[in-house]
């Protein structure tokens, strides 16, 4: 079927995409609201060319990481849930299908709640229309999803040149607003951030959709044009939504592009904004907690677990669980980098770069070298004080190593 999408095998080549088809998707992907709300906490603490350090670090530290993920799902074909298969084991899998699962359909929740909270405020529609307008929300936004890659393409072919266009022209106000680059030059901070926190702040905007990016660039015609893509996404797309959050915050006291574009004047660009801003990194994430879902029910049937999906995601919604949810989702992102760095290690160091075939693979329930070396990293990335995404990455891969060359001696191979 040709919009299954291959939720539980590899992509084909005869299905491969090029570079701009890839690109449009993640950078789709990576416009997104709440890196706004992130680089605005930035905005007010540094000087702006120390801001340009930081957020030009930050996203070459989250770029770098997403786009070796990228590399190694270009090479297999597969996504992050199905590369889980061979490193933590059939069952021992699941634990990284729930994990990603649930921080996807907990920011779905969050997304269909926040459009209709803020075009209800926008347009002044009375505020009983907030509920109707997140099931109405909650169930349009899987609509592509549902038709996957294909109708994620398409969306993002159109609204990501319309959302550069308005950014740019909130952006070019902005700037005059504030008397040019040496008004800006001139701002002095109100705030404080050490760089390592600004840093950490900026990796954890989106190390959670790095290590699910995959889900598209598996779809790319080469490695070459997959790690391309998803520097494009994470360095330049994701670094811009810091840098206008940041600046947003810095020359109107508003970190959210569509609050900074109603400030200018700009509400019909606004409003605008707000629905393909919204819509693109929705469907992209009900997109990614279909695919964990079928690879945790082993269930080809994507479009159901889309639906099914988005109805849960809106019943967060309307019940107002989704305020309670971000600062676990927020804390759960500590835990879901680990898991990329054991799909690395395992495929560098125990597959030497090719997997064998899944369907035909003897792979073990669990296996245990890749859950503890999981578990090790996320303790490190929970216990550290500095770049928690970073050291639960570079903890997992050490401890894989570590463990698969002295440990495996006392661990079981197969469960």
């Amino acid at each position: 079927m040709k919009t299954s999408d291959y939720p539980l095998s590899a992509v084909p080549a005869s299905r491969r995409k090029g570079l701009l088809s890839t690109t449009m998707v993640l950078l789709g992907f990576t416009f997104f609201t709440a890196t706004m709300w992130a680089g605005g906490s930035l905005g007010t603490a540094f000087t702006f060319g120390e801001l340009l350090w930081v957020i030009t670090i930050g996203n070459l530290l989250l770029g770098g990481y997403a786009a070796a993920l990228a590399y190694i799902a270009c090479r297999s074909g597969l996504n992050s849930v199905l590369m889980g298969r061979f490193c933590f084991g059939e069952l021992g899998s699941k634990l990284s299908d729930l994990l990603l699962g649930f921080t996807q359909i907990g920011w779905y929740a969050w997304g269909t709640a926040t459009i209709a909270v803020i075009l209800v405020q926008t347009t002044n529609l009375p505020g009983w229309m907030e509920i109707p307008l997140m099931v109405v929300f909650g169930m349009a936004f899987c609509i592509t999803a549902m038709i996957g890659y294909r109708g994620l393409d398409w969306l993002s072919r159109f609204a990501v040149p319309a959302m550069l266009l308005f950014i740019l022209i909130s952006l070019y106000t902005g700037m005059h607003d504030i008397g040019g680059l040496s008004g800006l030059l001139g701002q002095t901070p109100t705030g404080s951030m050490s760089f390592a926190a600004a840093v950490t702040v900026i990796i954890g905007t989106f190390v959670s959709g790095g290590t699910q990016a995959t889900n598209w660039s598996r779809f790319a015609r080469s490695p070459k044009i997959a790690v391309i893509a998803t520097l494009a996404a994470f360095c330049v797309g994701n670094g811009l939504m810091v840098l206008t959050g940041a600046l947003g915050a810095l020359i109107y006291q508003q970190a959210d592009i569509v609050d900074v574009m109603l400030a200018q004047g700009f509400v019909v660009l606004a409003v605008l904004m707000l629905f393909l801003n919204i819509w693109t990194t929705q469907d992209n994430t009900i997109y990614n907690f279909a695919v964990a879902g079928c690879n945790l029910l082993r269930t080809p049937r994507r479009r159901l677990v889309t639906v099914v999906g988005a109805a849960i995601g809106t019943l967060l919604a309307v019940g107002g669980m989704y305020d309670l949810l971000i600062p676990y989702l927020v804390l759960l992102g500590t835990f879901i980098p680990p898991i990329g760095g054991v799909i690395m290690a395992d495929f560098w160091l125990r597959h030497k770069g090719r997997y064998p075939s899944l369907e035909s693979a003897d792979l073990p329930a669990f296996h245990w070298v890749g859950l503890l070396a999981y578990a090790l990293g996320s303790l490190a990335a929970y216990l550290s004080p500095l770049l928690p995404p970073l050291v639960g990455v570079l903890v997992a891969v050490l401890s894989y190593a570590l463990l698969l060359r002295f440990g495996t001696a006392t661990l079981p191979a197969k469960a």
